[in-house]
């Protein structure tokens, strides 16, 4: 885990996901040792159903930041990654505006539905 942070920036990777469930030492340590941007993904366990995790990964000392998305959810870890690529990447930037707009039509699309059968037919 040392080698793979210290040397990561020297063969072309451009951020960490790291996940980690219970005391969760993984992205911390790694935001550590890198120089490059780590999100960190909290895994739930079967004791505190991952707060454990989160506690730990966005506890970390002022000098060793590490972004942190929900409890169990790498895609948001992934979708952070892709907008932070994004920003210096256009392509990837591209692909998040189009991600982004496929989603508010799906919303709109189920706000209509929502609208037409009301809440209590909506699952159905």
């Amino acid at each position: 885990m040392v080698e793979y942070a210290k040397n990561a920036h020297k063969r072309g990777i451009k951020l960490i996901i790291a996940a980690a469930g219970g005391a969760a030492h993984l992205p911390g340590m790694v935001a550590a040792i890198t120089p490059l941007p780590v999100i960190g993904c909290p895994v739930a366990l079967r004791v505190l159903d991952g707060v454990d995790s989160l506690y730990s990964i966005v506890q970390m000392p002022r000098g060793v930041p590490v972004a942190t998305v929900a409890i169990n959810n790498s895609t948001n870890a992934a979708l952070l990654a892709v907008r932070i690529l994004g920003s210096s990447i256009p392509k990837y930037l591209d692909k998040m505006v189009k991600y982004q707009t496929n989603m508010n039509e799906e919303v709109l699309v189920k706000v209509d539905k929502l609208e037409k059968v009301g809440w209590e037919n909506y699952q159905k």
